[in-house]
């Protein structure tokens, strides 16, 4: 696939990688040239978000109350969200992430979404074993962050179930992610008492800039030590 004229990288390899036809749901290895070994996934993804105003521990009563079992433990997820100072990436409704994980980073690219009932875009993430030597890069090709936000995040599911039940504790308010099929969501969705009419399908940066329509004091970043 040629470059096109005045495509610089990273934002052409973002192009290209649009052009990968895949199914939705599948995970695909990305496997390195060097080792032969998977060093991360590129995927469709599918979910939604569903508010929870009586708390992280009510929701979690819940998810516990009908089976689901701990996947990942709670933890303090800081994101950064990265673009070029044209806002190139946000035009196109793509974004690009660094997220610290406790001892991981990880680098997450997400193509653009279809938002109807679902959102649903491309995922390409992998791990990153130098993530201050990689912002650095990114300033080098022109791009800059431009939004951070927090959450402490811990994980539920089923053995056996195509999807991954998130409780997500952010400083605007919990809210659960339903991310696998269009069926399990639905019906997950109805199991822990939601209907259709409550997915929401925002990121949390749109979410937080809803946030600040009505909170004009609060600061550009979505973080537990600025709310």
């Amino acid at each position: 696939m040629a470059r096109p004229e005045g495509l610089e990288p990273p934002a052409y390899w973002f192009e290209a990688s649009r052009s990968i036809r895949l199914s939705y749901g599948r995970v695909d290895p990305i496997v390195s040239l060097a080792t032969g070994m998977a060093t991360g996934t590129r995927y469709v993804e599918t979910e939604i978000k569903l508010r929870c105003p009586a708390g992280a521990g009510e929701a979690r009563r819940i998810i516990e109350q009908h089976g689901y079992a701990l996947r990942e433990p709670r933890t303090l997820e800081s994101d950064q969200l990265f673009d070029r100072p044209e806002g190139e990436l946000k035009r196109a409704d793509a974004i690009l992430r660094l997220r610290r994980s406790g001892d991981r980073a990880m680098v997450t690219y997400k193509g653009p979404a279809t938002r109807e009932r679902y959102k649903s875009r491309e995922e390409i993430e992998f791990d990153v074993s130098d993530p201050e030597n990689f912002v650095v890069m990114l300033a080098r090709l022109g791009y800059a962050g431009v939004f951070r936000y927090e959450k402490y995040r811990t994980k539920f599911g089923l053995p056996g179930e195509p999807g991954t039940i998130t409780l997500d504790e952010t400083p605007i308010g919990v809210f659960l992610e339903l991310e696998g099929t269009t069926e399990w969501i639905d019906r997950t969705a109805a199991c822990l008492g939601f209907s259709p009419a409550e997915y929401l399908t925002a990121s949390y940066a749109a979410l937080y800039w809803e946030y600040r329509q009505t909170n004009k004091s609060a600061p550009s970043d979505m973080t537990f030590d600025g709310i």
